[in-house]
């Protein structure tokens, strides 16, 4: 997709702008819905804030649907090619598609070990880190509570939602 202007964002018709922004925030539907609403927004900033601010507008249920909503680093849906275009090249960009039989395993236990405990994946910016941060992560963030993680977890998907809007617009 070509990028576009925040003058192009703001003229997009509703069904363009849901289409458009339908999965900065992933599976997340509803907020390109409302964000559309806030239009005409005057830069890229403005409009990243706004996804921002959905995210934490939302109530907590809300919040756990955007976080279960995540797959699972280098996990069974990137093993079967079935990410989302944006999941496949953020994992792809950390090193996850390039995994020995070892890192394989220990990534699969750790994620299983945290979604256990949390009830959601384990959620990180990948574009911001590689492997070895990724596992210490899951590592240490395993300590955490749970109104720790579901806090955490909610600011990685703001980073990773600002990363895909600056792939759509320029300034």
């Amino acid at each position: 997709m070509t990028s576009l202007t925040i003058s192009e964002v703001n003229s997009l018709d509703d069904n363009q702008f849901e289409t458009v922004f339908g999965n900065v925030i992933e599976h997340c539907k509803s907020a390109p819905v409302m964000i559309k609403k806030l239009r005409p927004f005057k830069n890229v900033n403005e409009l990243c804030d706004a996804f921002q601010k959905y995210l934490d507008d939302i109530n907590e249920e809300e919040k756990l649907a955007v976080l279960k909503s995540h797959p699972d680093l280098a996990g069974r849906l990137a093993q079967q090619g079935e990410l989302t275009p944006e999941s496949t090249e953020e994992q792809r960009s950390a090193g996850l598609n390039d995994l020995t039989e070892e890192q394989k395993r220990i990534m699969d236990d750790r994620n299983k070990r945290y979604k256990s405990k949390f009830g959601f994946p384990f959620i990180i910016c990948a574009r911001e880190n590689k492997l070895q941060s990724i596992l210490s992560g899951l590592q240490h963030r395993y300590n955490n509570n749970y109104n720790q993680e579901v806090e955490t977890g909610i600011n990685e998907v703001k980073k990773i939602c600002k990363l895909r809007i600056l792939n759509i617009v320029t300034e």
